[in-house]
């Protein structure tokens, strides 16, 4: 039995409905955590190192909540270190970039699924706010061997023009997913499903929009069918520029995230690569020509 499966199988023991399973557990993915299949249901195993950032008591709420909004699949179990067990969504696809380039209408479907999420009256316990993740990520990283990117400190100090400008007309919060990776979505076709809400909080709904526009690695096309579902039209000028400034602050955000990882000996992927690339587009798109215009449109509301 492999080491995964070993821990699959230790965490299923202390679920009452799975612990006489006798069937075959299928290894789903995960990047920080394990995630299995378990015949009708999901069971995800806590990543080691995880509860260095991650409030499993306020995830639990959020997957909650978000089952209830209808976005996420139902939350079956969920104990005090993690261990989560829901519904296997049966006949999704895993999404992946590739994936919602070819799927046809898949921006769109990802975009519904954020507005019925961010209109749903859900009420999650943590407030995401950027800036202060920030802060505690460079703490959880002064703890750790590991090295900033060159320039980090000189565009988190160029970040404070777009801080003043976001809460010129400070957005009303909302319960928001706030890690849109593509394969926190699953496709049925005709329905987007959304899972993992282990970053989960009240934030700007247009964080969802503009990190999923990141993660996607979609094109104008994509990003105008995803923002006219969403929207249901064209967005303002001041939703559009949110969305690009999210698109560079998630960078700026989820490169330090990279690091812990480096600095937690995750082996799932190549952590320095995925930091350094994660800021070097983050730093492109800020030196960009339409990037201040943005900026402008927020400051201006």
């Amino acid at each position: 039995m492999s080491d995964e499966l070993a821990l699959a199988r230790q965490a299923m023991a202390d679920v009452p409905f799975l612990k006489d399973f006798s069937g075959t557990v299928f290894r789903l993915g995960g990047l920080t955590n394990i995630v299995f299949q378990v015949g009708e249901y999901c069971i995800r195993v806590p990543g080691k190192g995880t509860e260095d950032y991650i409030n499993r008591a306020n995830e639990a709420v959020a997957a909650r909540e978000a089952a209830n909004s209808g976005v996420s699949p139902e939350v079956l179990y969920f104990d005090e270190k993690g261990v989560m067990v829901t519904r296997f969504v049966d006949g999704a696809q895993t999404m992946s970039p590739a994936a919602f380039k070819l799927n046809e209408g898949a921006p769109a479907r990802a975009g519904e699924a954020f507005r019925k999420l961010h209109m749903s009256g859900a009420v999650f316990p943590f407030r995401f706010y950027l800036f202060a993740m920030i802060d505690d990520y460079l703490k959880v990283l002064s703890t750790k061997d590991v090295e900033l990117p060159k320039g980090y400190h000189d565009v988190l100090r160029e970040a404070e023009d777009i801080r003043t400008a976001l809460s010129r007309h400070p957005a009303k919060l909302v319960a928001c997913h706030c890690d849109p990776l593509c394969e926190n979505f699953l496709d049925t076709g005709d329905r987007m499903w959304i899972v993992d809400w282990e970053y989960s909080g009240m934030n700007d709904p247009m964080w969802d929009l503009g990190d999923l526009a990141v993660e996607g690695k979609f094109g104008e096309r994509q990003e105008e069918e995803m923002m006219r579902a969403y929207f249901g039209g064209e967005p303002r000028p001041a939703e559009r520029g949110r969305i690009v400034i999210y698109k560079a602050m998630c960078d700026l955000l989820w490169t330090l995230w990279g690091l812990i990882q480096l600095g937690n000996k995750n082996s799932a992927e190549d952590f320095r690569a995925y930091a350094d690339g994660r800021f070097s587009r983050c730093r492109k798109l800020m030196q960009s020509a339409d990037f201040g215009r943005h900026v402008e449109a927020v400051r201006k509301g």
